[in-house]
């Protein structure tokens, strides 16, 4: 395929040459003689190899998708804006339905904002993988992770209501999750760009926030019995599962869905159940203190 690629350029994209046109649209995503020819390669080496009843390859460590719209990883970038949507309904039911005295509600807000912002740059990536979309996709996703695990204790031992202690404790958290970050972000950019510390890193940060909700969940429907109580349990359960398309990594089907698609568009459900639960425990917890002044 390189040298596919390389005569296509060669012939196609030197100065003099007489260029096939690029559509406007493609054109406002980057797209030009040499990216053309690399896609059109791409294609041409997969229908031979599916002609020919091979196994289909990957280019530059990825699937052979067929655009749309110049979008490379369309339904991936379908998939992302459903999570996006997802935060933002989210985040407009947090603002309509939960008090702003209530001490929570700012850490649900963010955690909109930081889903919401993390889903823009994965739409971005998948539409035009460049260096810096990709960089912006992954320290977006791993500051939505860190901060899953920043807020679930915070919101699982109530360290956000007001008490000198509770207050020192929280500085020191908030702190400590910053500088994780800061940490993360630096060593990424600045000493090594490593798929494998990453991953690890997230899935670390990841296995700490499902423990926890995970042990939320259970301990709380042994109290209560209230089947709102085992959501968290269940929406661990859920994104575990949605994250283990990544194991079974396959050829597009069609050209089109990957395993990579499939686990982005099993998290939009769990988003939409997680944000319900949140505001269901809020309104408890409010009726409660309420109650509990009468």
């Amino acid at each position: 395929m390189a040298s596919g690629a390389g005569v296509c350029k060669t012939e196609n994209c030197g100065p003099g040459k007489d260029h096939t046109p690029i559509p406007a649209l493609r054109r406002l995503l980057l797209w030009n003689c040499a990216s053309e020819c690399d896609y059109t390669c791409q294609h041409i080496v997969t229908a031979q190899r599916v002609a020919a009843r091979e196994p289909i390859v990957q280019f530059h460590g990825k699937w052979p998708f067929y655009r749309f719209l110049g979008m490379q990883e369309p339904f991936s970038v379908l998939f992302s804006l459903g999570n996006l949507y997802a935060h933002w309904d989210g985040l407009a039911k947090v603002r309509a339905r939960i008090p702003a005295s209530y001490s929570l509600r700012p850490f649900y807000v963010v955690l909109a904002h930081v889903g919401i912002a993390s889903w823009i740059f994965s739409a971005i990536f998948h539409t035009r993988d460049f260096q810096l979309t990709e960089e912006l996709d992954y320290f977006a996703a791993g500051a939505n992770v860190l901060y899953g695990m920043y807020y679930t204790p915070i919101r699982i031992f109530r360290i956000d209501r007001p008490s000198p202690r509770r207050r020192s404790v929280l500085r020191a958290w908030t702190l400590l999750c910053v500088l994780l970050y800061v940490c993360h972000v630096a060593y990424l950019k600045g000493v090594r760009w490593d798929y494998t510390y990453n991953m690890a890193a997230n899935i670390a940060a990841g296995i700490v926030q499902n423990i926890l909700w995970s042990w939320f969940s259970i301990t709380s429907f042994k109290k209560s019995g209230s089947l709102w109580s085992i959501v968290p349990g269940v929406v661990v359960a859920w994104v575990m599962f949605a994250m283990s398309m990544e194991l079974f990594d396959f050829p597009p089907w069609l050209g089109c869905i990957d395993a990579h698609s499939l686990w982005h568009l099993l998290t939009i459900g769990p988003t939409i159940l997680w944000y319900n639960f949140l505001l269901k425990d809020a309104q408890a917890d409010i009726a409660g203190a309420e109650r509990y002044k009468a």
